[in-house]
């Protein structure tokens, strides 16, 4: 099963980026969000960005995720 979930981007090269999430780093391809920059926090989906999301509902959703781990 896949699921979708928050990450923050760490540092991007061309179409390719390290996100961060739950303390696991990853790389993923933000073809689909060409606006995307370092520090965005996007909704990563099968090795994809997305969506950009704020901050905040990053945390909500992250603070979830760690509850349920």
């Amino acid at each position: 099963m896949c699921i979708a979930v928050p990450a923050k981007i760490c540092s991007i090269n061309g179409t390719n980026a390290e996100i961060e999430y739950c303390g696991i780093k990853k790389n993923i391809d933000i073809t689909l969000l060409p606006d995307a920059k370092k520090g965005d926090y996007v909704i990563v989906h099968a090795g994809f960005a997305i969506q950009i999301i704020d901050k905040d509902e990053a945390a909500i959703t992250l603070d979830e995720l760690k509850d349920h781990v």
